[in-house]
C-alpha cells in the first residue's frame, strides 16, 4: 500500500512540474504577492500617521477640539474627509486610519461615557494603537471632567475652559514606523498567499478528474493499484506543494527581503500548514461535486476569490461594513489572518487555541463532506 501510494505520489510530482508553467504557477506565483507589498508599502512615507477625519457631530464644541487635539500632536498629519472618501482613501492607501466621531458623540462626553468614536485602519491595530491611546486618554480627561461637574452645566463649562487652557501638551515618541509597514506588508503578502494555496489545492484535485477524462486513472487501476490510493496521492502532492509554497514564501519575506513578520518562521509555518489542510478539504469538495474540470473550475471561480474578498485577504476587513465583516467570519481565510494579527502583537498559540480549533473544525467538515459523497458513490471508482 505505502510502496504504492508513493510511486503515485512520485509520479505526480514528476509530472506536475516537468512543465515549466506550473513551476511558475505553484512556487514563483506566490512571490508576486512580496513583491507586490514592497511595491505598496515599500516608499510610504513614515513622517507621521495620515489620518482622516468624519466628523458627524457637527460643531459642537467637543467634537471640534477634539478635532483640534488630535492636529496638534506631532504624529498625525490630519484630513477632514467624508466617509465615503475614507473608505476610498484607505483602500487607495493614501491614508493610514480613519476617525469617525458619530452623532452624539459630544453628548456622550457630557454623560461621562465616551461613544460614538470609530477607528479604521488598512494596517490594522498596529497604526490605530497610538491614536487610540491618544484619543481615550483625551475623552477620559473629559469624562473625568463631567464626573467632577456632577451634571452642573456651567461647573462643566469652567472646568473644560480650564482644561483647555491648562498648558498641558503631549509629546509622544513614535516608535518604530517600519514594524508598522513591515506588519502591515506580511498581512498583505500572507493573504495574497491564502488565495494561491486555495487556487493551488483546487487545480491540484482537478488532477483526479483528469486523469479520468484523459483516461490515465483506468490504466492505472488495472494495475494492482488501489483506487483510493489514487486519491491518498493527490492529497499528499497537495500538501506537499503547499508546504513548499508556504517554506519559499517566508524564506523570501524574511531571509531575501528582510521583513520581519513579528512572528517566528516556525509558528508562522505550522498555521500556514493547517490552512493549508483547509484548502486541500475544499478542494476535494468542490472536485467531489463536479462531473469534469470545466465545472470544478466554474466553481473555483465561485468559492475562491469571492470568499478571499470578503474575509479580507486584499485589505483588512476592517474598513468593510459591519454586515459584511459579520460574513467574513464564516471564512476559513478570516481566522487564519486573525491569528496572524494576534500572534504579531506577541502572543503565543496558547491565546489563539479558539482560531485553531476553527481552522480545525473547517479542515474536518470538508474532509467528511467530501468523504460522505465519496461513500454515496458506493466506490471509489465511481467517484473518479
Amino acid at each position: 500500500m505505502l510502496k504504492d501510494i508513493w510511486w503515485l505520489t512520485s509520479q505526480t510530482l514528476r509530472k506536475t512540474f516537468r512543465k515549466r508553467s506550473n513551476l511558475i504557477l505553484y512556487v514563483a506565483l506566490p512571490l508576486a504577492g512580496v513583491l507586490l507589498s514592497l511595491m505598496i508599502y515599500g516608499n510610504s512615507e513614515s513622517a507621521g500617521l495620515r489620518v482622516g477625519v468624519v466628523n458627524h457631530d457637527g460643531n459642537e464644541p467637543i467634537a471640534v477640539d477634539t478635532i483640534r487635539f488630535l492636529e496638534g500632536l506631532d504624529q498625525i498629519q490630519l484630513t477632514e474627509v467624508t466617509e465615503q472618501g475614507l473608505r476610498e482613501q484607505l483602500a487607495a492607501g493614501k491614508l493610514d486610519s480613519g476617525l469617525v466621531l458619530g452623532a452624539g458623540y459630544s453628548q456622550s462626553i457630557l454623560a461621562g461615557e465616551p461613544d460614538h468614536i470609530g477607528i479604521q485602519s488598512v494596517k490594522g491595530a498596529q497604526v490605530t494603537a497610538y491614536m487610540k491611546a491618544m484619543l481615550y486618554n483625551y475623552t477620559g480627561n473629559l469624562a473625568a471632567l463631567t464626573r467632577v461637574a456632577q451634571g452642573d452645566e456651567a461647573k462643566f463649562a469652567k472646568l473644560y475652559e480650564d482644561y483647555q487652557h491648562s498648558g498641558i501638551t503631549f509629546t509622544v515618541q513614535s516608535a518604530d514606523s517600519s514594524v508598522e509597514q513591515k506588519h502591515a506588508m506580511t498581512y498583505q503578502t500572507i493573504g495574497f498567499l491564502v488565495m494561491l494555496m486555495m487556487m493551488s489545492a483546487v487545480n491540484l484535485s482537478e488532477l483526479i478528474l483528469k486523469s479520468r477524462e484523459d483516461r490515465t486513472f483506468f490504466r492505472v487501476i488495472s494495475s494492482p493499484i488501489n483506487a483510493k490510493h489514487f486519491v491518498i496521492s493527490n492529497l499528499i502532492v497537495n500538501f506537499v506543494v503547499m508546504a513548499v509554497q508556504i517554506v519559499v514564501t517566508l524564506f523570501f519575506l524574511e531571509v531575501v527581503f528582510h521583513i520581519d513578520t513579528g512572528i517566528p518562521f516556525g509558528r508562522m509555518a505550522l498555521l500556514l500548514m493547517l490552512f493549508a489542510l483547509v484548502s486541500i478539504g475544499l478542494s476535494l469538495v468542490i472536485v467531489v461535486f463536479s462531473k469534469n474540470s470545466g465545472i470544478s473550475s466554474a466553481l473555483q471561480n465561485i468559492i475562491v476569490t469571492p470568499s478571499c474578498l470578503l474575509a479580507g485577504c486584499f485589505f483588512p476587513s476592517e474598513i468593510m461594513p459591519e454586515a459584511v465583516r459579520r460574513i467574513s467570519e464564516f471564512m476559513p481565510q478570516h481566522w487564519v489572518l486573525q491569528s496572524i494579527e494576534t500572534l504579531q502583537q506577541g502572543v503565543g498559540f496558547a491565546q489563539i487555541w479558539f482560531n485553531l480549533s476553527v481552522l480545525a473544525a473547517f479542515a474536518l467538515v470538508f474532509f467528511l463532506l467530501a468523504a460522505y459523497k465519496i461513500a454515496r458513490n458506493n466506490d471509489t471508482r465511481n467517484f473518479i
